[in-house]
C-alpha cells in the first residue's frame, strides 16, 4: 500500500497556508488527482494504491463526492492565503483512473475547473490500464476537457507482464491507443525495462511494439526494486534475479537509440516526445519546482516552498473530510540548502540541464571533472548550464553526488 509518509511538522487540521508564504501567481499551477484504486497490485509497485479487499471503509463509488470535498477545501485555502490561479495542467495518476466510470473522473475534472478556473490550451491527463480503455470512455474524457492519454503498456512480451503481475491483454494496448486518438486525445505510452528474465532482445520487441502505435510520447522507466513490495521479496527468498545494472543501461541505450531514429527526442531521463509540444507539461511543473495541490489519499501538494501530504487510506482520508478538516498529515518547509540538492536532483534530469550559477561556489568547479569524466556536455557547460552527455544520464546519480555533497 505504499512506501511510508514522510517525517514532518503537524499540519493545521483547516490546511490552511503560513502567512509569511512567498506566494507568486506568476508560477504555473497545477491539480494532481490521485486515484488509489487497483484490481490487482503489480508485485513492483510502491504506490499508495488499494485492491477492492483492501478498501475497508471507504468505497470507490463514493470516491468523486470525497474527493470534491478536497477541491472545496483547497479552494478556500488557496482563495485566503491569495495564492489562487487557474491551473496549467491537471493529471489524474493512480492506482488505475480509468477503473472509475469516465463520468466520475469527469465530474472531479469539471469540479477542479470550477474552483480554480483552467488556461487557454491546458494539459488534462488520465492515465489508464489498456484493458479500460473503450471508444466511449475515450469520447467521455475527451467531452470533459481530458486532452491526453498515458496509458500503461509496461512491455509487449508476455513473460514479462507476468513478472511484473500486470494483467492487461497486449492486444488491448492498440486498441486503447486507437480509441484515444479517435477521440482525439494524444497519447503517451509508458514502457518499464529491466523486468526478471527480460531479454535485451524482449525489451527490443516492447520498443518496436511501442513504435508501432505512432504515439505522440513515450516513458522508459527502468525497474527499480521498492522495499515492501511482492518483487522485493521475490529476490530476497530466491525467487527472481535481482536486476542487473548492466543490462539495464544497455536497455536505456537502446531505447535512446531507437526512439531517437523514430523522430524522439528525449527531454528528460525516462521521457521522449516527437516534438516540444507534445512532452508532459504536467511532468515539467514538478521538475521545474511550479505550485501544485496533491488530492486524494497519501498525495503530496507544493505551494511557494511549502510541502504537505495527506493520509494515506482513502477510509481516513473520507473521515477527515466528512468532519471539514484537511486530510492533511504533515507538512514541511525545507531550508535554502535542501532546496538546492532538489533543484539539481531534478533539473539534471532535464535535457535543458541547470545553470550552474545555482551551485554553491564551491561547487562549480567540479563541474570541470564531470566533463573531463564524460558525463557533463562541455559546450553547455561553457554557456552556463550543466547538461548530461548520454553517459551522464546514466550515471545521473553519481553526478548529483559530486556537485551536492
Amino acid at each position: 500500500m505504499g512506501a511510508s509518509l514522510p517525517l514532518g511538522d503537524p499540519a493545521p487540521t483547516d490546511g490552511r497556508l503560513p502567512n509569511d508564504l512567498p506566494i507568486d501567481l506568476a508560477v504555473p499551477f497545477s491539480a494532481y488527482l490521485h486515484i488509489p484504486f487497483c484490481r490487482v497490485r503489480c508485485g513492483y509497485c510502491d504506490f499508495n494504491t488499494y485492491t477492492s479487499g483492501e478498501l475497508r471503509g471507504a468505497r470507490q463509488e463514493d470516491y468523486a463526492s470525497t474527493l470534491e470535498a478536497e477541491i472545496a477545501l483547497a479552494r478556500t485555502v488557496l482563495g485566503d492565503a491569495g495564492a489562487l490561479r487557474p491551473m496549467d495542467t491537471v493529471f489524474f495518476g493512480g492506482g488505475t483512473p480509468t477503473l472509475l466510470p469516465a463520468g466520475d473522473l469527469a465530474r472531479m475534472l469539471g469540479a477542479a475547473v470550477s474552483a480554480f478556473g483552467i488556461v487557454d490550451g491546458a494539459e488534462v491527463t488520465v492515465e489508464a490500464n489498456p484493458d479500460t480503455v473503450t471508444p466511449s470512455v475515450a469520447r467521455t474524457l475527451a467531452d470533459a476537457g481530458v486532452t491526453r492519454l498515458s496509458i500503461g503498456m509496461q512491455s509487449a512480451v508476455p513473460h514479462v507482464l507476468a513478472a511484473l503481475d500486470r494483467t492487461h491483454d497486449p492486444e488491448n494496448v492498440r486498441t486503447a491507443v486507437a480509441a484515444a486518438k479517435d477521440a482525439g486525445l494524444a497519447v503517451s505510452v509508458d514502457l518499464i525495462y529491466g523486468a526478471p528474465g527480460e531479454s535485451l532482445a524482449d525489451w527490443e520487441a516492447s520498443l518496436d511494439a511501442a513504435l508501432a502505435l505512432e504515439s505522440d510520447h513515450i516513458s522508459a522507466y527502468a525497474l527499480i526494486i521498492e522495499d515492501g513490495t511482492k518483487l522485493a521479496r521475490q529476490i530476497r527468498r530466491g525467487e527472481v534475479p535481482t536486476p542487473d545494472d548492466d543490462v539495464q543501461a544497455d536497455m536505456y541505450e537502446l531505447a535512446d537509440a531507437r526512439l531517437a531514429a523514430a523522430g524522439f527526442d528525449w527531454y528528460e531521463i525516462s521521457n521522449w516526445a516527437r516534438d516540444p509540444d507534445q512532452r508532459s507539461r504536467h511532468n515539467l511543473a514538478y521538475w521545474r519546482g511550479s505550485d501544485w495541490w496533491g488530492f486524494g489519499p497519501g498525495a503530496h501538494s507544493h505551494v511557494a516552498g511549502l510541502r504537505w501530504w495527506n493520509v494515506k487510506h482513502p477510509a481516513a482520508y473520507a473521515q477527515r473530510l466528512a468532519a471539514y478538516e484537511s486530510p492533511a498529515a504533515g507538512t514541511e518547509r525545507p531550508g535554502e540548502q535542501a532546496r538546492m540538492l532538489e533543484r539539481v536532483l531534478l533539473e539534471s534530469r532535464l535535457a535543458e540541464g541547470f545553470a550552474v550559477a545555482e551551485l554553491p561556489p564551491a561547487k562549480r568547479s567540479r563541474v570541470a571533472g564531470l566533463i573531463a569524466d564524460g558525463l557533463v556536455d562541455p559546450a553547455s557547460a561553457l554557456r552556463g548550464r550543466v547538461r548530461l552527455t548520454l553517459r551522464g544520464r546514466l550515471l545521473a546519480d553519481a553526478v548529483v553526488r559530486e556537485l551536492t555533497d
